[in-house]
């Protein structure tokens, strides 16, 4: 390989240079950059000419350097600078989900750092031109940083010295975060999920969330956060409700803008906001992608339809045009944002067309570009350009949805034609190249070049705005010091405990005495079906860590010895919407998405779906009137029943976490006391049981009174359904929640109103 990296990236050096009043330098000899020094000040020679261009002048304006920089690229770098990788791991698999080689070698044979660049890396990094890169697992916070340096030398070391801009999807969450921590070294300060953040009602909360989180992020070597996501849940079925910031668009409007001000905003001392410590945020999903006609997500094929019974579309656009783009701090607007993979059905008035977001011209240029001003990278979702699947419950095939009969080449020169300047989980730049000449046959060569180069500015900007061309290099040990450091620790516990919300406390269970004599009940998980596909096997097992228990009660295996009982149950939810088995069966399919926990038959859904498919491998009508489907934790339901039942007078105490809302009326008057969170560790949830801290959240959502209001919601309207009220009279309504006086009536619920049902 060309790269003189390649053969020798442990032996790669960093050094550094510093500037009077200016950014200081970092950079690789081994990659052939020099320092060129000019009025007394000193820049990189990235073009490795030995002349200042004014890309490598730092004290120019991003897009000024931008625009240059644009204009010396080759049409194949712009190509591969339109690309965002697939997701990589740190080190790569050798089995399983995207793996790699080393050598030719599996990572286990190799006998490489696990912080080594794959084969694939270096190839898409130098043959592709490939410089965004999306991470997923990392083995630890230190080879995290050295993977990063290697892969920044590495792109140094080529034609213009591009650095990479490497990004990451959530990563600081108790539960969904999980995915991405690949061992006991790659530590970070744990939140709520994104629900939980917007069940404190506080933005100050989620702006210091970003604070944090930025800065653990460039200490891994991050720059863009593929967060937040600010659709408005309007549909409780959804099964990524719990990444959004719940149903209400004022709150999700607000919470968005504080998300993105805390990630972008890292230094208040510069005119443009922008610093060393800003993270990129990719907001997501225009236009919103929570109203899925019955809750079905457009992952899959028979999810891929966004529906508007309430024709509320509009009011989906509000967290981004008055949210996200419309910033308190000097950033003004999140640099990107990313398109869902929904079909907006019906709502292109100009074109006519029934496609996929990102290859809507109408979506895109005439709404997001030209009426909103957006002026952003728009960037598609994961995958989008692929053929579909073979089957349409496949999780893995492409989403090219309403384009299926398109080539890939096509599909790339349509979303460009629609005004996207990137393309997620491609690695490969030719069918972009394709469609460049696709382009030059339709419009000419000028034409192209400057379309192409209008996309590579809008992405350099946000490369050279976070200082990555200055130095794009870390210190491992400071960055294993930095993330997960104590105050990012506390300050992420401290917001788990405000985002908990209790929704329930007859004769003041709670919070319980010191010492208390308390029974845990093991929890029973039957098997189930991961939503990538793999099968997830039974589990029997304490729901809460009985060592951390033990610090707070007396524990007791005997509900006949306890005083009280805590039961840890999670939120009912059955399937996502589709069955082969059904299939298979002579059915269409398409069967209920339940929130109640026993088996659920859907007599009040459509007897016509409002969108479909006419195509031979589709299904048009996808109506599921009449069927039954079981939730695969209904056993959680017996467990706070059984346990009322032994406890007999003697309080129950139920926790339940939530990912989804849930239906109430099968389980709630057999708890004394209720405390609904959305990703909390089981130490916050002892700390609140036990009175150590207060409760504080409300309910970002609403909790049904049962599936018959679920089904006649409409997909896209907010606080449309009928509420579960409690044996203490309680509605459990979005903004309600309780601390030990009572029903929380403060500040936060005056602002953001109590919607009633």
């Amino acid at each position: 390989m060309k790269n003189p990296i390649a053969a020798t990236l442990e032996q790669a050096s960093i050094q550094y240079v510093t500037n009077e009043g200016g950014p200081t330098l970092g950079y690789c000899p081994a990659s052939g950059v020099t320092i060129i020094e000019q009025d007394g000040l000193k820049f990189k020679d990235l073009s490795k000419d030995g002349q200042l261009h004014p890309y490598e002048d730092w004290r120019l304006p991003a897009d000024e350097r931008a625009q240059d920089l644009a204009s010396r690229m080759t049409i194949e770098q712009i190509a591969g600078l339109m690309l965002y990788s697939s997701h990589q791991n740190v080190p790569s698999p050798s089995g399983g989900f995207f793996t790699g080689t080393y050598g030719g070698k599996p990572f286990e044979e190799a006998g490489v750092k696990a912080w080594t660049l794959s084969d694939q890396q270096a190839a898409f990094l130098s043959q592709d031109y490939v410089r965004h890169v999306l991470v997923m697992a990392i083995s630890g916070n230190r080879d995290g940083a050295l993977w990063s340096n290697q892969m920044q030398a590495f792109a140094e070391a080529e034609s213009l010295g591009i650095p990479v801009n490497i990004s990451s999807d959530p990563r600081h969450g108790i539960d969904i975060g999980a995915e991405f921590t690949g061992g006991a070294g790659s530590r970070i300060s744990k939140w709520p999920e994104t629900l939980g953040l917007a069940a404190t009602f506080n933005p100050s909360i989620v702006r210091q969330f970003g604070e944090v989180a930025s800065r653990e992020y460039r200490a891994l070597g991050i720059a863009t956060a593929l967060s937040p996501q600010i659709d408005i849940a309007t549909d409780p079925r959804w099964f990524r409700f719990s990444g959004t910031f719940g149903e209400d668009p004022l709150l999700s409007t607000e919470m968005a803008r504080a998300y993105v001000d805390g990630f972008q905003t890292s230094d208040a001392g510069s005119a443009d906001g922008w610093g060393a410590c800003s993270v990129n945020a990719m907001v997501k999903h225009w236009p919103g992608g929570g109203s899925g006609e019955g809750g079905r997500d457009a992952h899959f094929g028979f999810g891929k339809y966004a529906v508007y019974p309430g024709n509320n579309f509009e009011e989906h656009l509000e967290p981004f045009v008055n949210g996200a783009f419309k910033l308190e701090g000097k950033t003004g607007e999140a640099s990107a944002v990313m398109p869902y993979y929904t079909i907006s059905h019906g709502r292109d008035d100009v074109y006519g067309e029934n496609v996929g977001n990102s290859y809507n011209k109408y979506l895109i240029t005439d709404l997001l570009r030209e009426k909103y001003g957006y002026d952003g990278v728009v960037c598609t979702d994961w995958n989008i350009t692929a053929d579909e699947g073979a089957a349409i419950e496949s999780m893995f095939g492409g989403k090219s949805w309403g384009v299926e009969g398109l080539s890939v080449a096509e599909r790339h020169y349509k979303l460009l034609m629609a005004g996207v300047d990137q393309f997620g989980g491609n690695n490969d730049s030719q069918p972009v190249l394709e469609a460049y000449r696709m382009g030059v046959d339709e419009h000419g060569e000028a034409y192209m070049r400057e379309r192409f180069e209008k996309s590579a500015v809008r992405l350099l900007k946000n490369i050279f705005r976070v200082g990555l061309f200055e130095n794009p290099y870390l210190d491992a040990e400071q960055s294993k010091k930095l993330v997960a450091s104590e105050p990012f620790v506390r300050a992420g516990h401290e917001a788990q405990l405000k985002s908990v919300v209790m929704v329930k406390n007859k004769d003041q269970a709670l919070p319980l005495k010191p010492r208390s004599r308390v029974y845990i009940p093991n929890r029973y998980t039957a098997p189930e079906k991961h939503f990538i596909g793999f099968t997830i096997p039974e589990r029997n097992e304490s729901p809460i860590d009985l060592a951390l228990a033990e610090q707070f009660f007396d524990i007791v295996e005997d509900p006949g010895d306890a005083d009280f009982a805590i039961v840890a149950i999670r939120g009912a939810r059955a399937g996502l919407g589709y069955s082969r088995e059904d299939a298979a069966a002579g059915g269409n399919g398409y069967v209920p998405i339940s929130l109640q926990y026993r088996p659920y038959t859907a007599e009040h859904a459509r007897e016509t779906s409002l969108a479909g498919d006419a195509r031979e491998r589709d299904v048009l009508n996808r109506s599921y009137q009449g069927k039954t489907v079981t939730t695969h934790n209904e056993s959680d339901l017996d467990l706070v029943l059984e346990t009322k039942s032994r406890m007999g007078e003697k309080p129950v105490i139920v926790t339940l976490f939530l990912v989804n809302p849930t239906v109430m009326e099968e389980f709630e008057t057999s708890a004394d006391a209720i405390l609904v969170h959305f990703g909390s560790s089981d130490k916050a949830m002892l700390e609140l049981l036990s009175g150590q801290a207060e409760p504080s959240g409300l309910l970002p959502l609403q909790l049904p009174a049962n599936m018959r209001t679920v089904e006649e919601q409409f997909e896209d309207v907010p606080h449309d359904m009928a509420c579960h009220v409690d044996d203490q009279q309680h509605a459990y309504d979005f903004g309600f929640g309780m601390n030990w006086q009572g029903v929380i009536e403060d500040d936060r619920t005056r602002k953001y109103g109590r919607k009633r049902s």
